[in-house]
């Protein structure tokens, strides 16, 4: 079994194509980030296991929800049915390949850990902004220079073992996490790689790419960490 962490802040329409979509060996966990809809009702209604997040952000939703997984390797995507939830086996096993050089996630992982992030691909018009397009391909080429990495985008769909995240030490609680996990990780020596994955237009509003002011606070956090850590 391998918990899913699903950061969650007003998904009340786009859970049930989420959670009905779960592979099997593949067991949801909804962190409520203070949602002011029936989000935690209808997850619990699907037999998702919600974990309350009352401090709002999106990194404070991430870690409550890593805190809270009880299996060794742990996945993380966004609740808003851009990404498919079939996706996830591609990324265990890729995690399962980059840490013991064949075989599954299952084995006993050889170190240095490993992280696995899903490079969007967009699959109509209007699913990935061009402003929110911009300032990742800005954010991932800081992040390259300054952690060796190749990455191409820092998306929201990961995997990675539990216990390797939480030593990570992680602080930010906002829009600065995903960037974070990634820094912390390369100076730590892990491997890091990145998949493609389907990204399709989201459910409901968007609160972060779909906004340009969203955008921006967004890529304010990141450069935040980019810079605290640089420090």
């Amino acid at each position: 079994m391998i918990d899913v962490v699903l950061p969650c802040l007003n998904e009340a329409e786009a859970l049930p194509w989420v959670l009905d979509r779960m592979p099997d060996g593949f067991r949801a966990l909804v962190v409520d980030n203070a949602s002011t809809d029936d989000s935690a009702r209808v997850a619990a209604d699907r037999g998702a296991r919600v974990v309350a997040a009352p401090q709002r952000g999106f990194g404070a939703a991430c870690h409550a929800g890593l805190r809270a997984a009880e299996t060794e390797v742990v996945c993380v995507m966004d609740a808003d049915a851009s990404l498919d939830p079939a996706d996830l086996p591609r990324l265990v096993a890729a995690l399962g390949a980059l840490e013991t050089g064949g075989g599954d996630a299952t084995s006993p992982p050889a170190p240095p850990p490993g992280l696995v992030l899903g490079r969007r691909r967009p699959t109509a018009p209007g699913a990935w902004p061009p402003h929110a397009r911009l300032g990742n391909a800005v954010l991932a080429r800081s992040l390259n220079r300054r952690a060796g990495t190749r990455l191409r985008d820092l998306g929201p769909m990961r995997a990675a073992r539990r216990d390797a995240l939480l030593a990570l030490g992680l602080r930010d609680r906002r829009f600065g996490y995903p960037l974070e996990m990634v820094l912390h990780a390369a100076r730590a020596g892990w491997r890091i790689a990145e998949i493609d994955v389907p990204y399709r237009p989201r459910t409901g509003a968007s609160k972060v790419t779909g906004t340009l002011g969203g955008t921006v606070r967004a890529v304010r956090d990141m450069r935040r960490v980019l810079a605290e850590v640089a420090r």
